[in-house]
């Protein structure tokens, strides 16, 4: 019997267990601690000619969020403080303090002067605005019998 329990406990797979040991050995420190936050949870998508973000940044001071792009990378940075409690006795903590940080690669095809962020019970809100000169257009084709106009896939006629 204890072989057979050997053996299972060996094939036993915690990928999460992994991803925490890996990030202590580059940071120095464990997952999760105030040295080395949990990541900034976030969703992406396109509604329309916008791309929208959102992220969840619970418990953070709106003022220490910071949205800024440069050379073609947007960067969200947000610094969750540990609160000023004086004169308590900690029974468990387990809400990650510090700076929570995430960067995206923008293409050319975002109007970078046109982005917005709002910050609205916990989660932030990036718009990303895509650029007219990354807009589908048509194009007229001159020559034969007349003008033909050609559509880019996706563009209304």
């Amino acid at each position: 019997m204890q072989a057979l329990w050997e053996v299972s406990s060996v094939l036993r797979f915690d990928p999460f267990r992994d991803i925490d040991r890996l990030t202590e050995q580059l940071l120095g420190a464990p997952a999760g601690t105030s040295r080395a936050p949990r990541f900034m949870p976030m969703d992406l998508y396109k509604s329309g000619e916008t791309y929208v973000l959102h992220a969840d940044l619970p418990g953070v001071d709106p003022g220490s969020v910071d949205v800024n792009v440069d050379n073609g990378t947007l960067t969200i940075k947000a610094e969750r403080s540990l609160p000023a409690e004086q004169g308590v006795e900690w029974i468990t903590s387990e809400r990650f303090t510090g700076t929570y940080m995430r960067q995206l690669a923008l293409g050319e095809g975002i109007d970078a002067e046109r982005i917005d962020a709002t910050y609205d019970n916990g989660v932030l809100t990036v718009t990303l605005p895509v650029a007219e000169r990354a807009k589908p257009r048509r194009i007229s084709v001159g020559g034969g019998s007349g003008p033909k106009t050609i559509t880019p896939e996706g563009a209304q006629a």
